[in-house]
């Protein structure tokens, strides 16, 4: 038997948005059961995300260093951002944040994973990339402000991350399931068999 999630929406009867911030919002729906029963149900509004898992000549992957305020840490990460703009390629998006956090730009493009971050929570959707062949961008760097200001940038070898995570030693989690997935591929089927760049992504469908 193929395991697979399938699309599937419950009866929302009623619907509030009590609170509205910068790039989220959060909001109550009424949702009908099967029963005929109806509960609240509280969850994140998000715009969706993209993370890159950069992979130098040398095997090594790029990764920043960066205080996330909700946890109290300051957590090894790979580069990530929002999807700003409602109905963004995905892959212009992660060219773009690539750009602006590690200032490299990548020839060759995959998709990892996608997966949603929180799903009992929030809608917040994440497409993973997988970018090679990667090498300076031109021009100047991109100008960070606030956290990213003081972040930190390093080159840490596949392996390492991998023990890291296992050992409860690397907690993000686009981090954790980018390396996990490519340590799964390179295992399995290879760079080859992951889907390409541009692949459909019923979470957050985009023009081409």
């Amino acid at each position: 038997m193929r395991i697979q999630d399938t699309p599937e929406e419950w009866p929302v009867t009623a619907t509030a948005t009590p609170f509205t911030g910068n790039k989220t919002s959060v909001r109550t729906d009424e949702v009908e059961m099967p029963d005929g029963s109806r509960v609240n149900r509280d969850y994140q509004v998000h715009p969706g995300s993209v993370a890159i898992l950069a992979l130098d000549e040398d095997g090594r992957v790029i990764v920043l260093r960066q205080y996330r305020h909700p946890v109290r840490q300051r957590l090894w990460e790979i580069p990530a951002g929002l999807l700003d703009i409602p109905g963004e390629n995905p892959l212009h998006a992660a060219q773009r944040e690539l750009y602006e956090e590690a200032h490299v730009k990548a020839e060759d493009w995959r998709v990892l994973v996608d997966v949603y971050t929180s799903p009992g929570g929030s809608d917040e959707a994440v497409r993973i990339f997988l970018a090679r062949e990667i090498s300076a961008a031109e021009g100047e760097r991109f100008e960070v402000s606030e956290e990213e200001a003081d972040m930190e940038l390093a080159r840490v070898s596949l392996e390492e991350l991998v023990r890291g995570v296992l050992a409860g030693e690397l907690h993000n989690t686009c981090l954790a399931l980018g390396v996990l997935a490519l340590h799964a591929a390179l295992s399995g089927d290879g760079i080859d068999a992951l889907r390409p760049a541009d692949a459909s992504w019923p979470a957050r469908p985009f023009a081409a």
